[in-house]
């Protein structure tokens, strides 16, 4: 009896097993079948989506026809028109100074007047003999007229006339030199010596510049010697006066290569309206060589590049993206020169690149407008 009651339990045991294991794998495939319905929802909401999209939204451009210079660039210092250091010729004691310190002057003015008491009587002296003398070769004149005096006579008295002019002319030089006048109109600078000081001859009294007008010189490498010439024009630009350009005109090349550099020396003028600029000055400097009309430009946010040295654009044509490899030129600030792909009148994309393809619907969001087919559903906006 015992060993039925045994079996029975062991029976009752494995059947109470076997309904719970299919009520487990019931209740797995219940869960799968939800799970596969909600994924397909999900598929097809986010085609739904797609399509909802619609175009990609893009930023263009014109693509247009522009002036462009070729140009090469240097750097250069500014230097005064006219720059001279004032030095006496003769040694002497400074009596009085004639100009105020970053003063101009007119040419011809005295600057510095040297102490000429001596200078003034030798004039004198000479001036007095300078009389005599005249009056002394008129007398010898008339009676070698009236055949008084011999030739010789009259040839000494004309002599010693001529030899009291020339001391005359010499004492005279002798006092103009004891003062230092401008040679030429400009600036002076801070000058080195005082009234009562007492200089030699060559000593720095002060400089003299003439800044009205300034030249800039600068080197380009001998490569370029066949495209410059004088009267080129170029831009210069100086980090002391930001944001301004000053243009200016080729005036010299030398011509001489330096031989250590391989490099051109260039010489240019122009007029430095407001003195705002000045000599030792660095400056930027631009070289226009030769000016291209109706050069084909965009702004340089429509390249995209690609490997192996490669850029291209996306153009838009009857609202959809044209992926167009282009070749490019010179560059001007953010504008570039496009040699081949596209032409003045194209509008190309110049923000949304990354999300294009060629030949995808666009629609112009910004910077330019194509007419676009609206789409189903949508009403037209009114005008």
């Amino acid at each position: 009896m015992p060993a039925r009651r045994r079996l029975i339990a062991a029976v009752s045991l494995a059947g109470i097993a076997a309904l719970a294991g299919y009520a487990y794998y019931a209740n797995r495939s219940v869960g799968s079948a939800q799970l596969v319905p909600g994924a397909k929802s999900t598929a097809a909401a986010a085609a739904s989506a797609a399509a909802v999209q619609g175009p990609a939204d893009v930023e263009t451009a014109a693509v247009v026809a522009e002036a462009m210079a070729d140009d090469v660039t240097a750097v250069g210092t500014l230097r005064s028109n006219e720059s001279v250091v004032l030095r006496p010729e003769v040694a002497g004691r400074i009596a009085a100074i004639r100009f105020r310190e970053g003063s101009p002057v007119r040419h011809g003015d005295v600057l510095v007047e040297f102490d000429a008491a001596v200078q003034q009587a030798e004039v004198q002296q000479a001036r007095a003999n300078l009389a005599l003398a005249q009056a002394n070769f008129g007398r010898t004149e008339d009676l070698f007229t009236r055949k008084f005096l011999s030739q010789s006579a009259r040839d000494e008295a004309a002599s010693r006339l001529e030899v009291a002019r020339a001391n005359m002319a010499l004492a005279e030089a002798r006092l103009g030199k004891m003062r230092v006048r401008a040679p030429f109109a400009g600036i002076v600078g801070i000058r080195n010596v005082s009234v009562g000081d007492y200089v030699k001859e060559g000593e720095v009294l002060v400089n003299l510049e003439d800044i009205a007008t300034l030249k800039v010189d600068f080197r380009l490498p001998e490569i370029y010697l066949a495209q410059i010439r004088p009267g080129q024009k170029l831009e210069l630009a100086s980090d002391a006066v930001e944001g301004r350009r000053f243009a200016a005109v080729v005036s010299a090349i030398d011509p001489l290569v330096d031989e250590q550099g391989r490099a051109v020396v260039m010489r240019a003028t122009l007029q430095n309206d407001g003195l705002r600029l000045r000599p030792g000055m660095f400056a930027r400097v631009r070289l226009i060589l030769q000016e291209r009309a109706n050069v084909a430009v965009v702004p340089e946010e429509a390249l995209v590049p690609a490997p192996g040295d490669v850029q291209f654009v996306y153009r838009v044509v009857e609202g959809k993206a044209q992926r167009v490899e282009v070749k490019t030129g010179a560059r001007r600030g953010t504008r570039v020169e496009i040699v081949t792909g596209v032409q003045a009148g194209d509008l190309v994309v110049t923000a949304g690149q990354l999300k294009l393809r060629d030949g995808a619907a666009v629609r112009v969001v910004g910077g330019g407008d194509v007419p676009v087919a609206p789409e189903a559903g949508t009403a037209k906006p009114a005008s």
